[in-house]
């Protein structure tokens, strides 16, 4: 196939712990082309396709120049076996326009995974109110008045942005409330932004997991996020450890339940983050830890993601 990546700059890329990187080598050593472009490198003339600037790359086995360019073109969308939208977040009203565009350019007849019209339906942190059988006790609002009341129930709880990634943004109020007018304030920007209020989990010193679902089916091992040095967050991006081990009875039942429901509406990769038996988030956008759960267990979960890429594309 010739697969196009829609990416943030390859030139940022950790090749040791990328999944957009373990996709392409995977791609590439089953003999597939793939090329790469960001979503400003997307654009859409009156009577025209949608197009992109791309480039056609080659991976080598240098770490520190770990592509090579083969040749820079603009071709039109519909021309790729498959495109694969690989964004990181955040879900920006760039983000949004990119969607629109992708999804003209199925109308056209590119095939785009996931489906730009499903990244625009499943905000990865309010995406878990459909499904209130996995969550804990969870509030979405943005008026104060809501907040105090949910604190003086729960006593114990979560505050973080709707928009927010790596765990940016998210704060613990324990039973005496300090500080929580200030940091409502803060967040919800004195009523203007909405806000996700959670009962907090205290199985999170356990670890925030990460379950990868493919394709409709979940990856037989997941990545606990486990919060280090009196850090409530799991994120690895604020200095929590992955530790890779098999899924649970609790995670793999969340996954077979929504696994099916979510590939159907286009899909075909989600990251869902649990912790303990709770559902906390459906990741939709650009999921990860392809390689930390490779390195660990040795399960390949990129070939399981080219795999289901392969049947996917030629349905």
């Amino acid at each position: 196939m010739n697969l196009l990546f829609i990416t943030d700059p390859l030139e940022s890329f950790k090749i040791y712990k990328d999944t957009t990187f373990a996709m392409m080598r995977e791609a590439q050593k089953r003999g597939h082309t793939v090329a790469a472009c960001e979503p400003q490198d997307v654009m859409w003339q009156r009577g025209g396709l949608v197009t992109a600037h791309v480039r056609d790359i080659a991976l080598t086995s240098q770490p520190g120049a770990w592509f090579e360019v083969r040749q820079s073109r603009a071709v039109a969308l519909k021309d790729f076996d498959a495109i694969l939208m690989r964004k990181d977040p955040p879900f920006d009203s760039e983000f949004f326009y990119a969607t629109h565009l992708l999804e003209q350019a199925e109308r056209e007849g590119a095939r785009v995974f996931n489906k730009p019209g499903a990244l625009r339906d499943h905000p990865e942190k309010l995406a878990i109110m459909e499904f209130p059988q996995f969550i804990g006790p969870t509030l979405v609002t943005r008026d104060e008045a809501d907040i105090k009341r949910f604190h003086a129930e729960h006593q114990d709880i979560i505050l973080k942005p709707l928009d927010g990634m790596g765990g940016m943004g998210i704060f613990r109020v324990g039973p005496d409330g300090l500080n929580l007018g200030s940091i409502t304030e803060t967040l919800n920007r004195h009523g203007a932004k909405s806000l996700m209020v959670q009962k907090f989990l205290p199985e999170i010193v356990d670890g925030d997991k990460r379950v990868l679902v493919i394709g409709g089916k979940p990856v037989p091992y997941c990545l606990a996020r486990i919060p280090q040095g009196g850090e409530v967050r799991g994120n690895l991006a604020a200095g929590g450890k992955g530790v890779a081990q098999p899924l649970s009875a609790r995670d793999r039942s969340i996954a077979d339940s929504l696994g099916p429901i979510l590939f159907a509406r286009g899909l075909l990769l989600i990251g869902l983050d649990v912790i303990g038996d709770s559902l906390t988030e459906i990741n939709v956008t650009s999921p990860t830890c392809f390689q930390e759960i490779f390195d660990q267990t040795g399960f390949d979960v990129a070939a399981m993601f080219i795999d289901a890429l392969e049947q996917a594309a030629s349905n």
